[in-house]
């Protein structure tokens, strides 16, 4: 048989992804959703580290004919997209995200102010409120409460939830997660300026106490036993957080600490990022409840965000004016980012501020929070 070029270029090309995704372009618009998030993660530095790996997992979910997300059947080998999201399906990758942070995390301010605890858990209140409104919006409850947990403003436990709860949303969710606690620094001080007067966000906090080295040791130890056989369904979460922090604080385990905070904590976020990612294909993520995921989620932070202010408020009355009401903001999880924005804005008031400490309190009290929270909703609307 004689060869012929052109013949072999039209078979090449007609079984070639360029002719699948003429035949489908919604993975070409999901294609065209990846640069764009990938421009926000590199152009724009909107937390770019997981923003880029999910980015790139929705490039290669969305490359028709690849056969990267195949599952394994009668003995074939599975996709390599498949195998690294089980990582996401049985809680691995957000468990080992918490160890870092926990290694990552000084409880010290937490520990020297205990009522830090009730400020954390009043910057919850997106969480409710947004699950609250899914429900009016006629999402199913497990479906609501993966939404809800966005509010808590921590990306590893808002795709834990989603991936046990609501997986067909899990990008979207995942997205919104990590892209509004990017954007904390504009969110924010709009509402803190707005709820809080000159007077208050002028007043300068004495400083904490010393905090021993036995109570920041005896700290995880503690809370790791208490929450969950309070609550078991947060041990993937608390139990990885405070073995994180206690390799930070015995002393004896700076090696393990090291790592965990670096090199595990880097390998495991490019492999959350991807599984995250392959999730987002055009059939469950090109949708009108994306949209409505990404409003909700908005909802959710600023209502957080009031939450903390407003108790805020209330321990500055309590306190007789001793508690400045900017440092309740940081009650939602995004640690430091949030207490950043509380002593930005105290500066701004009052150039005499360092609230930086005093906020780092509500700020990694909100992490224990939101991770109670998702220990609820997986309880209750777990199978």
């Amino acid at each position: 048989m004689q060869f012929s070029f052109i013949d072999a270029l039209q078979s090449i090309l007609a079984s070639s992804g360029f002719a699948a995704l003429a035949e489908d372009p919604r993975s070409l618009i999901m294609i065209l959703v990846s640069f764009v998030l990938l421009y926000l993660g590199i152009g724009k530095k909107f937390e770019p580290l997981l923003l880029v790996p999910i980015a790139f997992g929705i490039l290669l979910a969305n490359f028709p004919l690849t056969g990267m997300l195949n599952a394994p059947v009668d003995g074939s080998s599975p996709g390599m997209l498949w195998v690294f999201y089980q990582g996401v399906e049985h809680a691995i990758y957000p468990s080992i995200i918490f160890l870092g942070i926990g290694a990552m995390t000084d409880f010290g301010p937490l520990i020297a102010r205990p009522s830090s605890l009730l400020l954390g858990a009043a910057a919850q209140l997106g969480i409710f409120s947004a699950f609250l409104l899914a429900l009016v919006l006629g999402f199913p409850g497990a479906v609501a409460a993966a939404i809800g947990i966005i509010g808590g403003a921590d990306g590893p436990t808002a795709i834990l939830v989603a991936s046990r709860l609501a997986s067909d949303y899990l990008p979207a969710i995942a997205i919104a997660a990590y892209s509004y606690m990017a954007l904390i620094p504009l969110i924010q001080p709009p509402l803190m300026r707005l709820l809080t007067t000159k007077k208050e966000r002028e007043v300068k906090m004495e400083q904490l106490r010393p905090v021993s080295k036995t109570e920041k040791i005896v700290f995880p130890i503690a809370v790791a036993t208490i929450v969950i056989l309070l609550i078991p369904d947060t041990a993937p979460l608390i139990g990885m957080l405070m073995l994180g922090n206690l390799l930070r604080e015995c002393g004896v385990t700076e090696r393990l600490s090291d790592t965990a905070q670096n090199a595990l904590c880097n390998i495991v976020t490019i492999f959350l990022g991807l599984s995250v990612g392959c999730k987002a294909v055009a059939e469950t993520f090109l949708t009108w409840d994306t949209i409505k995921i990404i409003i909700l989620g908005l909802i959710a932070f600023m209502f957080s965000t009031i939450g903390g202010v407003l108790f805020g408020k209330v321990m500055y009355k309590l306190s007789g004016g001793k508690i400045n009401p900017l440092i309740g903001s940081a009650g939602v999880s995004a640690v430091p980012m949030a207490a950043r924005v509380s002593q930005v804005e105290g500066q701004k008031a009052n150039p005499a501020n360092f609230l930086l400490m005093h906020a780092m309190g509500p700020n990694v009290a909100g992490v224990i929070g939101s991770a109670v929270a998702a220990g609820f909703f997986l309880k209750v609307f777990g199978a």
